[in-house]
């Protein structure tokens, strides 16, 4: 069962739509997306109950809604055939919780802005993922997406500079696009939309899924000799 987790402590750096966006992108591929919401604030949840149950369907898991009327791992169980898991971490994720979150995952996305706070707080996230979280870099389980960018601005050029220092490959970055906005607002992703109107999104979208296939495929081989002994 393939696992991504979306991760960022600071809040507005649009995890959330990046977890979405994957769910939404994976059915429409013809997988079955389940997505587990960790954030209290619930953003993707309320996602789901707005989607339409014309789209294709994505399996939603309401994890930070704990209850006493069953166990943690009855109510964060996802079907057999949910391929693959999605996970949308809670913002303010305090750094000695990052590894419950990323420890099983094959792969980990953080999402960043073009500001120099969240160019800051990306730093400090990176970091925490590669020494509590103990993510390796040579795992090549750990990228970086750009978000709400807008290409040829000097934030803009100071974000790349920034992100090329970190040694953590940069799957993508997305556009500053009002397609988000009125997604969101649906419950779709940029790949419900009509492709006619998102071709550039789409294109930025299909680098992010490259890169997830490498990894899924990295990953099979040693999981197949692993079953195998």
């Amino acid at each position: 069962m393939f696992r991504i987790v979306v991760l960022n402590p600071k809040g507005g750096s649009g995890k959330s739509t990046v977890a979405t966006g994957l769910a939404a992108m994976y059915a429409a591929r013809g997988y079955h997306p389940a997505l587990m919401d960790f954030d209290p604030q619930g953003t993707s949840t309320r996602w789901l109950e707005k989607r339409s149950r014309n789209l294709p369907e994505i399996h939603g898991v309401a994890a930070y809604a704990r209850t006493i009327a069953v166990t943690r791992s009855f109510q964060l169980r996802v079907p057999q055939d949910a391929d693959p898991v999605i996970v949308d971490t809670p913002a303010a994720l305090q750094t000695q919780h990052f590894i419950e979150h990323v420890k099983d995952a094959d792969a980990v996305l953080v999402p960043v802005m073009p500001s120099d706070a969240d160019i800051h707080a990306c730093s400090r996230c990176i970091g925490h993922l590669l020494i509590s979280g103990k993510i390796k870099r040579r795992e090549n389980r750990l990228g970086v997406i750009a978000n709400r960018v807008k290409p040829n601005t000097i934030i803009c050029r100071t974000l790349m500079r920034f992100l090329d220092q970190l040694q953590i490959p940069v799957i993508t970055t997305l556009r500053d696009s009002q397609s988000y906005v009125h997604a969101g607002e649906l419950g779709q992703g940029i790949h419900d939309l009509n492709p006619a109107r998102v071709h550039p999104e789409l294109a930025q979208w299909e680098q992010l899924w490259s890169w997830l296939e490498s990894r899924r495929h990295a990953i099979e081989p040693a999981e197949s000799f692993a079953a195998a002994h």
